[in-house]
């Protein structure tokens, strides 16, 4: 079985934190959100994808995948998707708001 490269863990969540700090180029503020929220769904969508090939790899007892892999992907995925679900409240709720703010 394969192990977790901690180095590699590591260095990723460097690149997300200077990603994360990094100001948006552009001038169009909408365009800007539809573009980093657009972005948000893909990765999420791409996160939950490779937990299931891991998930599905490692039933088929490939050797290459081991269950720590797959209980992290796992786990990346569902934080993920949780913290998805939970911008979508807000979005819903600010939008209930805003409909209900008088003229």
């Amino acid at each position: 079985m394969s192990e977790i490269n901690v180095n590699q863990v590591l260095a990723q969540m460097r690149a997300m934190s200077v990603e994360a700090t990094s100001k948006p180029q552009g001038s169009n503020a909408s365009g800007d959100f539809a573009a980093l929220l657009r972005q948000s769904i893909d990765s999420v969508n791409q996160t939950q994808q490779t937990s299931n090939s891991l998930t599905r790899d490692f039933e088929m007892g490939k050797s290459e995948v081991s269950l720590a892999e797959v209980m992290i992907a796992t786990q990346k995925a569902s934080v993920s998707f949780q913290a998805m679900l939970q911008v979508r409240n807000k979005l819903v709720d600010a939008y209930k708001d805003v409909m209900s703010m008088p003229l």
